[in-house]
């Protein structure tokens, strides 16, 4: 389950909903004007004063009964009289009900639209959660949205949620620090949370919130000051971003390596760095080892990787979280394990089928291998 689905109606079908009522309002209200001015003419074609026509007529629609400023004797007066009461009750209550549709409707589209978000997100399973959604939280889910990985946004903006909404994805309007924003955004069965707030602090509570109603959840932080990495790791956060720093070694290396940046910004600038590789070929993968897997507690060598120059092990992401980069080819592999290679596209599939638990025919990214 993707988070491109809207749960609100589209731009046009909103602007529709409150023009109608709004257009009923506006008809009614110059009908109840015409009426007016029309019998306010009757009256003085009767002979009547300005001011007591106008006195006639507001106490005739608005039945106030304070008695006729003259006698009404004539057939013709009586006439205009009851046509003013009737057609004057019927214009105010045709305005009236076009704003208490345009209430009503307004009120019944937001808790609608509120109940089918809460019902998707009831449905997700293994989800990232993304506390904040300013600079890096709009990027953050920029990039997660076209990857297909379903994400709930958390915020007290009402502008920058409208922003998020309108780009489809499914938001919660709320604090993420207090516990029932975050069990309403399914943190139980949430695989990630990102706190990616602009204060430290906030980003601290929200992830000693976090951890402390799922123990398994990944916490990755952001950070601005980088005192505030000791803190956060501390309080629950398994991986903490810090952008300045982040910021500050690229442009040493634009410094440093001005031509080696320049070519790997080449590869980057138009996409993520597997769409680029892919233009050459290659592949960066994770791929786990199963607890029934042949590869489980058996040395990195078997693999077959140092063997066959089609691959390259980058690095092993322990169960705690460690990484052990270039790894040596005698090191054991437990269950739970993600090994990251790098491999041309044709190869990597029979490097997963080794992996695999499965005998029988494996299928990876849509290609059938042998397992």
């Amino acid at each position: 389950m993707g988070t491109t689905q809207r749960f609100d109606e589209p731009a046009a079908s909103r602007k529709a909903i409150i023009s109608t009522p709004l257009r009923k309002m506006l008809t009614g209200a110059g009908l109840f004007f015409g009426i007016c001015v029309i019998a306010v003419i009757g009256y003085m074609a009767a002979g009547w004063k300005l001011e007591d026509s106008i006195y006639m007529v507001i106490i005739t629609i608005f039945g106030v009964g304070y008695g006729e400023v003259q006698p009404v004797q004539s057939a013709g007066l009586r006439a205009l009289t009851i046509l003013v009461i009737i057609s004057g009750y019927a214009a105010v209550i045709y305005t009236v009900g076009g704003f208490m549709q345009m209430v009503i409707d307004g009120e019944l589209n937001k808790a609608l639209g509120a109940r089918r978000i809460t019902r998707e997100i009831d449905r997700l399973d293994r989800h990232t959660i993304v506390c904040g959604v300013g600079r890096m939280g709009k990027i953050l889910a920029r990039e997660l949205h076209p990857a297909a990985k379903p994400f709930v946004v958390i915020d007290c903006d009402e502008r920058r949620l409208q922003d998020a909404e309108e780009q489809g994805y499914l938001v919660i309007d709320g604090d993420a620090t207090e516990e029932h924003v975050l069990e309403q955004a399914g943190i139980r069965r949430a695989a990630v949370l990102a706190t990616v707030l602009s204060d430290d602090a906030t980003n601290v509570f929200v992830t000693i919130t976090a951890r402390e109603m799922n123990r398994n959840l990944t916490i990755i932080a952001r950070g601005e000051n980088p005192r505030t990495e000791k803190k956060l790791i501390g309080s629950g956060a398994n991986r903490v971003v810090l952008p300045t720093a982040i910021g500050a070694a690229k442009v040493a290396q634009l410094i440093i390596r001005p031509t080696a940046e320049n070519m790997l910004d080449r590869l980057t600038s138009q996409g993520n760095v597997n769409d680029e590789l892919e233009q050459i070929s290659l592949r960066f993968d994770e791929l786990k080892v199963d607890a029934n897997s042949p590869l489980a507690n058996q040395p990195l060598s078997n693999v077959g990787v140092r063997s066959n120059h089609g691959f390259l092990v980058v690095g092993i992401r322990r169960q705690d979280d460690s990484i052990m980069l270039n790894p040596d080819p005698g090191t054991n592999l437990s269950p739970g394990d993600v090994v990251i290679v790098l491999g041309h596209q044709i190869d990597i599939p029979q490097l997963a089928a080794k992996f695999s638990a499965t005998k029988s025919k494996l299928i990876y990214r849509g290609i059938a291998v042998d397992a």
